[in-house]
Parts: C-alpha cells; structure tokens; sequence
C-alpha cells in the first residue's frame, strides 16, 4: 500500500504530464500541421491566460466554501481530458480557440487545487509543509520532462497524438484524485459577511502593503515565464536552416526540457533559500534570473552557441522556482487558514492569468516588431537577438524597481511554521 507522499507524488506527476503533453509543442503542431497563423496560434496559448484570470479563484472559493478540494480537482481533469481529445479532431483555428478555452478553464485552476490538496493532506498527516512539499511537488517537475520526452522520442511534436496522451493521463488523475483523502471546507462558527459569501475575501490581502507589491510583482513576472512558454519552440525551429543537423532543431523538446530538469534541482534548494534569505530576496534573484535567461538566448544559437543555450535553461530553474514555489508558500504563510484555498487562486490569478495575458500581448507585439517579410519572395525573417534584448531589459527593469518597494524583514521563525 502505498504512503501518502508517494500518492501525492503521483497525483503531482500526473497533474504536470498532462500539461507537458502539449505546452511545449502544441504550437508547432498547429502552424505546420494546421496551418494557422502566428497570430492565431498566439491567441490560442492566450486563452491560458484568460482562463487563469478567473478560473482558479472562482474554484478555489468551491473549495473553501462546499465543496472537498479534491473532488474539484478531480472533475476539472475529466471535463479537461474529454476537451482535448476532442481539439485532436480540430483543424480549424476558431473551433480550436474555443475548445482551448474551455481547456483552459478546466485545467488552469488545478494547478493551484493540487497546491492546496497537497499543503491539507501534509498539514492533516502533521508535515511541515515548507519542508516536505518540494520534495513532493519536484515530481511534478519530473512528470512535465516525461511528457516532453514521450512526445519528442515518439515523434509526436507535430502530431495530434500528443493531445492523446494528454487525455488519457488526465481522465486518469481525474478519477485518481477522488480516492485522495478528504480535503474538507473549513468550518466557520462565525457569521460570513456578503464579502465572505462571495469568496472575495482572499482580496483583503491587498490591504497589507507588502502583499500588494507582492501581487503586483507576481503579475509582471508571470508575463515573462509566458514569453519563454509562446515563442521557446519557435526560436528553434527559426535555426532550421544554418543549423539543420544541430541537436536543438532536431529535438527542441528535448533541449527545452533541461529548463525543467533544472526546476527539478532548484525545487529542492528552496526550503534552505527561504530560511536563510527570505522572499524577498529570493524573488530578486528570480528577477535576475530571468535576465540572464532571455539574454542567453538571445546570444546563443543551436551550433557553436548550443553551451549558451544549455546555460540559460538552466538558469530557467531558478527563474521560474524561485518565484513561483516560493511565493505559493509565501502566500500560504500571510493567508489566513479560511482563506487558503482563495488565496492560492488568486495568486495563479495574478501569475498565470493577468501575467499571462499580459504577457501574451507584450510578447507579441515585440516579435511582430522585429520580424519584417520580403516583398518578393513572401519570406518571414524575426531579429531574435533583440527580441531577446527587449524581454531581459524588462526583467532588468522590475529587478531595480522591486527591492526599492517590496518591504519585507525577514524572520527566519516564520518559514519554519509556514505549516499553521
């Protein structure tokens, strides 16, 4: 029989395969397969972001008003897995925005219920949360590089195959998540105010100073990891033709997914980070990472440049954990326990669904700025070094600005009881 961690495990592999499946090579299924254009294939990934605006803290209040977090959990992966099997059907770009879409709701709002289902069923069976959740939410981090791996081994980066297999490994996790232990509504004696009822009480973190900088920070740092996930792939696969037998163009999921093998050794640094520098430094050094992430590629190429590349993958690890692990246990920390699960909602508001969306257009607009087309022959060329350049100055940007306005003192203590 198995322990609780190793369930956890597996519901965090599971939870991350099914996004792994498709994330990364959905893209360029779409526009060599499908056909569609940049701008369409664009909006499609923007639906993310769209969804993510409301969808995690409407079902993040179910699950802290009447309904047990794992059975949201749950039926969001079902109705998700019969979506996507029905977009490997699809071949036109408006029918795909739609089912997308509701992918999208369906799916974007797990990410934060799998946090706070594993932070309850830890907390119930007397974990420390800080302590023992990286080493269970890292498997996540695996599960993503498996999928990556399955479809970039088995050829089917360009096939609709790859929504396939993330069907079935969410109606899989869909009905594995119901045999979780219950993760209950709290209980309250007190009488709710309208504000309450409603779940927008998640909200009133914005009335402490340091939560508002956090959330707003959130927000433009969740723009950049929406850059790397739209146009990662695409910058590749523009070195086809000076590079076609290099290693990142015949296998650009491969290469990509040392970013998430990273995740895998940084995850497990943040308990020691946390303790020993507290968020606010932590989230500067993801700031900074991020520069060096976007600067790297824009330097490096798939040839001579590949170490370039490997390097600023690695430097993905950082970016993203630093930031995005530590400030959900950041925001488990100053939320009030009745509140948690709005909490964690809204904070995948603020990152994966305004920062996306943000994000999304920002992105776009500056790759469409500096990609010009040849009158004659109709050829797309895109300066990528300076696409490149304009994201890390924005990085560069918000890491000047964030230690001068985010005021935080950091209590080692408090990390340590980050469990309530």
């Amino acid at each position: 029989m198995m322990t609780i961690k190793l369930r956890l495990i597996l519901m965090n592999f599971l939870q991350f395969f099914v996004w792994g499946s498709w994330l990364i090579s959905l893209g360029g299924y779409m526009i060599v397969n499908l056909k569609f254009t940049g701008s369409e294939v664009g909006s499609i990934y923007g639906t993310m972001g769209i969804a993510a605006v409301f969808m995690p803290a409407l079902l993040g209040i179910v699950a802290d008003r009447w309904m047990n977090a794992e059975r949201v959990l749950g039926l969001c992966h079902i109705a998700g897995s019969i979506l996507l099997m029905w977009a490997s059907t699809v071949t036109d770009a408006s029918t795909m925005y739609m089912i997308m879409l509701f992918n999208s709701m369906a799916y974007m709002p797990t990410i934060a219920l799998n946090n706070t289902v594993s932070y309850s069923i830890l907390e119930q069976k007397g974990f420390n949360i800080v302590k023992d959740f990286p080493p269970v939410r890292v498997w996540g981090t695996i599960g993503f590089i498996a999928a990556m791996w399955m479809v970039d081994l088995c050829g089917w980066a360009f096939s609709p195959l790859q929504l396939y297999i993330s069907a079935g490994s969410g109606m899989m996790l869909g009905l594995y998540a119901f045999t979780m232990p219950a993760c209950r509504p709290v209980k309250s004696v007190k009488k709710r105010s309208l504000l309450s009822s409603f779940g927008l009480d998640a909200f009133v973190l914005f009335k402490k100073r340091k939560m508002a900088v956090f959330f707003l920070f959130a927000m433009l740092l969740g723009a950049a990891l929406q850059i790397t996930n739209t146009f990662g792939g695409t910058f590749l696969e523009s070195f086809a033709k000076t590079y076609p037998d290099s290693f990142g163009v015949k296998h650009p999921n491969i290469l990509i997914s040392i970013s998430q093998i990273s995740e895998t050794l940084f995850i497990l640094t943040i308990p020691f980070f946390l303790r020993k520098f507290g968020i606010k430094k932590v989230m500067l050094m993801s700031i900074f990472a991020w520069v060096f992430r976007f600067a790297l590629f824009g330097i490096g190429n798939p040839g001579n440049g590949l170490a370039l590349l490997v390097l600023s993958m690695i430097v993905y690890g950082m970016a993203f954990d630093f930031f995005n692990i530590s400030g959900s246990l950041f925001v488990e920390k100053e939320a009030d326990v009745n509140i948690r699960a709005s909490a964690q909602g809204l904070f995948m508001l603020m990152t994966n669904g305004l920062g996306a969306f943000l994000g999304g257009l920002f992105s776009g607009r500056v790759v469409d700025y500096f990609t010009t087309i040849n009158p004659g022959t109709q050829e797309i060329t895109r300066n990528w070094p300076y696409i490149w350049y304009t994201f890390a100055t924005y990085a560069l940007i918000l890491g000047i600005i964030f230690p001068l306005i985010f005021k935080y003192r950091h209590d080692p203590a408090d990390i340590k009881n980050v469990s309530h």
